[in-house]
């Protein structure tokens, strides 16, 4: 009896032991967090106001991440477009996340991006501001494209004191209504086409009628608005002043009218896919006209799958690959350089996207630099200091320069940057880009009249 209690005495040990032993094995850890990567987050993926992460071991630094709320037009007309700001900026926080953030005294900031689609509806982009701006909580914002949508973006951004850069919206009338933290990055639809009347004025001096036919939006009827008084400021005749319907796609009606008034010169357009429609049918209806420049749709690297309709027609450009903005070039303006090179811009975009990069793509990625500009000025990001870095700053990137007016009647409004203003031309064979005006950065002649 007494070896049988022993044996159960050692047997009941050896269990404890076992069950002990089990008990203390560690238990395996999550995998890190894999690292960011440049394809964009899904629509509406929320991103934390402020996250602090780890720091290189033996520095007093915190690591801040900001949000950066946006609406990109993933969806509706205006998704080309859109789909290329939206690349470009999400490349350039990309490229910020790379290189380690920037310093804010002793914190260490990167930006996250939170986005929706706003299906290139003035609706949804009311609706989703407000829930970037009150839900969501975004530190900064970013605009939507296209100035009618930017328009209402703007209101929400004002009414809850979020900065906001825009781009992709050159409509002058945003800056008009008082707005104190809204900052325009292109060119304003007040100096779009001038450009061109006076490209064509160098062309030659001796023509006399132009016609304007446009899409009837915003942005669009600021631009020719504009055009057309600086146009019969210089002594131009307008034999033709016409608006389309943003879904117009048999533009016959105004060609037949564009025939009957005979003019020498067309000048209009909207946006991308009503302009590349404009344009092929202006090619098959072999309408004579010795300049065409229309808005948006040339610039874009697609326009050249129109081809011989691409041939010959002017676009105004916020920027191009070939634009020649460089840190020496800055120097010589007496101008502060800030962010990559041109070179630098192009090869990291054509990594990341397969593709020539077109100036919404550029308007994009230096929505961002100008932001991180601003909050680097200001040694802070809070909202008034950015501000202020904001209205004293006048810089020279790869996109251009940047300034801004301060006065009460304008604030906001880009007054640094200028347009250039480029033709399809076929100088081996194939369709390619040139720079045709202004003459200090033409890399080609122009094809004038078109054949």
């Amino acid at each position: 009896m007494k070896k049988l209690l022993w044996k159960l005495f050692i047997v009941l040990a050896l269990t404890s032991i076992i069950i002990t032993a089990c008990a203390q094995t560690p238990t395996q850890t999550e995998a890190p967090a894999e690292e960011p990567i440049e394809e964009p987050m899904e629509e509406g993926e929320q991103a934390e106001e402020m996250e602090e992460a780890e720091v290189p071991a033996g520095e007093d630094m915190t690591a801040t991440t900001l949000t950066l709320g946006y609406t990109a037009s993933l969806t509706g007309r205006l998704n080309v477009s859109s789909g290329r700001q939206d690349n470009g900026l999400q490349l350039y926080i990309q490229d910020l996340q790379d290189a380690g953030g920037f310093e804010v005294g002793n914190e260490v900031v990167t930006f996250e991006p939170l986005f929706y689609d706003d299906e290139s509806t003035n609706e949804r982009v009311q609706e989703l501001y407000t829930r970037l701006a009150t839900e969501d909580n975004a530190d900064f914002l970013i605009s939507p494209y296209s100035s009618g949508l930017t328009g209402a973006a703007a209101v929400i951004a004002e009414q809850y004191g979020k900065v906001m850069i825009t781009t992709g919206a050159a409509s002058d009338s945003t800056y008009k209504l008082g707005y104190t933290g809204v900052y325009q990055a292109y060119t304003p639809a007040s100096r779009y086409l001038a450009g061109a009347v006076d490209h064509l004025k160098a062309l030659d001096p001796d023509l006399t009628q132009v016609a304007f036919v446009h899409e009837n939006d915003q942005f669009s009827t600021d631009v020719v608005t504009a055009a057309k008084d600086y146009a019969e400021s210089l002594g131009y005749e307008v034999v033709l002043f016409e608006g389309y319907d943003s879904e117009t796609t048999d533009f016959g009606p105004f060609i037949n009218k564009i025939e009957a008034a005979a003019p020498q010169a067309l000048l209009g357009g909207g946006h991308f896919q009503d302009g590349s429609t404009f344009a092929r049918q202006l090619y098959e209806k072999g309408v004579d006209l010795a300049y065409v420049a229309l808005l948006v749709a040339p610039p874009e690297p697609d326009f050249a799958e129109l081809g011989e309709a691409a041939f010959g027609i002017v676009g105004p450009s916020q920027w191009e690959p070939l634009a020649e903005f460089t840190p020496e070039s800055a120097a010589e303006a007496g101008l502060e350089w800030f962010g990559p090179t041109g070179d630098e811009f192009v090869e990291r975009y054509v990594a990341a996207y397969d593709e020539e990069p077109s100036y919404h793509s550029a308007g994009g990625y230096v929505a961002g630099l100008i932001l991180q500009k601003a909050i680097m000025d200001a040694g802070s990001y809070d909202p008034e200091a950015v501000k202020d870095a904001l209205d004293a700053m006048d810089i020279l990137t790869f996109y251009g320069r940047i300034k801004f007016d301060t006065s009460a009647e304008s604030h906001g409004l880009q007054i640094g940057h200028s347009m250039i203003y480029i033709q399809w031309q076929r100088p081996s064979g194939e369709l390619e880009k040139e720079v045709v005006w202004p003459p200090e950065g033409a890399t080609a002649e122009t094809i004038y009249p078109l054949p």
